[in-house]
């Protein structure tokens, strides 16, 4: 069962058109081809622009099918996280649908209606009894592994700002391995994972050098980067000068000659014309297969929290967020996904962080704990590094604050996002926002606020 979706394309002032990498792969004729091959989805679904009747008709005819479903994908971990929420407000109707062999009213679009049609061929009471008790349970643990008991492992990409759907998944998983197959990007395809059923958060991908000629600009792990001080000025998505190792300057290196260990900047130079591109990605050595490195993802360099002279990288803030995940878990609580930015409205600045919580058992009220909240809170901060304690405990930046959001939420900022432009497949919940749009996205959806109560850091 593969949850895939489509984004509308856009023309050139030539008259070209536009699309998404993945928009034009699944509206090309080999994949039109093999889709019925190998997807419970029918084509049409997946073509359909209309998101939300594409994903209940996805869901839909992956239910019908659920004893031949061997495997579960979607493109991106935040996406299939979004499915099973989709799945938790509209499992009733999926259900009415199944016994009375009738489509909903307010699928309109043509595509999906007469695609589904041939799977949905009469009433089958006895399958919308079984997905109605199992949807029915308190809890939805193992709600993947029940629903679809033949599914043998869970296939999207979990690594980087994605890892923290990993514990969101396992839960819903019931067990089932979560593989993440592949790393790439809008610039290239990367590399590929050859030990698919390693632990998600030590996935490695092996680089395919035949894809395009990469570069590797050394990157301190302390967060001094290396690569400020080469002649790659500027952030990712800025074209290059040449790279000369003048005036002391770091030169990046081949593949040939990255060192076990070490943290690098990825740059690449393609085929389609892209040369010495930065594509912001850190990535650390941890081997190699043959002669091709193997790398593990760490972090967007252009994702951060800055406030005065502190600067909180992707990688610390989801370690930081993981040790709180870690005291709320053993109390009933998920956290669905989050996102942060740097309060800078009032002086000193804090750092704000978006929670979407919910408990494991489904119809169960969420009543936080102020305490526990803020424990929560301070456990982030303790987590952090010297430079934000520092400067916290001289009062330069301000005691840190969890807004918990409302069920939902999230969702709508995807909404946002998308009606900006962006791909369903290619989303991925940014960890830090800088939009001021997306944070009042975020700000109408606040149910509660909390702030860390500690005040002293350092001995």
């Amino acid at each position: 069962m593969s949850l895939f979706f489509v984004k509308k394309g856009s023309e050139t002032p030539s008259g070209l058109t536009v699309r998404t990498l993945t928009s034009c792969y699944f509206m090309s004729d080999s994949f039109k081809k093999s889709a019925p091959k190998i997807c419970t989805s029918p084509i049409e679904t997946i073509l359909c622009l209309d998101h939300k009747q594409s994903m209940y008709c996805q869901l839909l005819t992956g239910l019908l099918q659920r004893d031949h479903v061997v495997s579960i994908s979607s493109i991106f971990g935040s996406v299939l996280a979004r499915s099973i929420k989709f799945l938790e407000d509209h499992w009733n109707e999926l259900c009415s649908n199944i016994r009375t062999g009738c489509l909903s009213d307010w699928i309109t679009d043509p595509g999906c209606r007469n695609a589904v049609s041939p799977i949905l061929t009469r009433p089958n009471p006895e399958l919308a009894d079984t997905i109605e008790q199992i949807c029915g349970n308190e809890s939805w643990e193992g709600i993947i592994k029940k629903l679809w008991p033949k599914a043998k492992y869970i296939n999207s990409v979990i690594t980087g700002t994605m890892s923290q759907y990993i514990s969101l998944l396992d839960f819903y998983g019931g067990g089932i391995p979560l593989v993440s197959p592949s790393y790439g990007s809008s610039e290239s395809t990367f590399g590929i994972n050859l030990n698919p059923l390693s632990n998600p958060y030590d996935v490695a991908y092996t680089f395919l050098p035949n894809m395009a000629y990469f570069e590797f600009l050394p990157v301190d792990k302390d967060g001094e980067e290396k690569a400020r001080e080469s002649n790659l000025d500027g952030v990712s998505s800025q074209w290059s000068s040449e790279m000369k190792n003048a005036n002391g300057n770091v030169e990046p290196v081949d593949s040939a000659n990255v060192k076990l260990g070490q943290y690098y900047e990825v740059v690449v130079t393609t085929f389609a014309g892209l040369y010495r591109y930065r594509v912001g990605d850190v990535l650390k050595l941890t081997g190699f297969h043959n002669n091709s490195p193997q790398f593990q993802f760490v972090e967007r360099r252009n994702t951060i929290l800055s406030i005065d002279m502190d600067k909180t990288s992707e990688e610390d803030l989801l370690k930081a967020i993981g040790n709180a995940k870690r005291h709320l878990e053993p109390l009933g609580f998920v956290l669905m996904t989050f996102s942060s930015y740097a309060e800078t409205s009032s002086i000193p600045g804090r750092y704000v962080l978006f929670w979407e919580l919910k408990f494991k058992e489904r119809n169960r009220c969420l009543k936080l704990d102020a305490k526990i909240m803020e424990q929560c809170c301070s456990i982030v901060e303790e987590s952090l590094d010297f430079t934000y304690k520092s400067l916290r405990e001289a009062n330069k930046i301000a005691a840190l604050e969890v807004r918990v959001v409302k069920h939902g939420t999230f969702d709508a900022l995807m909404d946002f996002y998308v009606s900006k432009g962006a791909s369903i497949n290619q989303y991925k919940t940014p960890s830090c926002i800088k939009s001021e749009e997306a944070v009042k996205v975020l700000n109408s959806g606040v149910l509660e606020k909390f702030f860390s109560p500690k005040t002293f850091f350092l001995s």
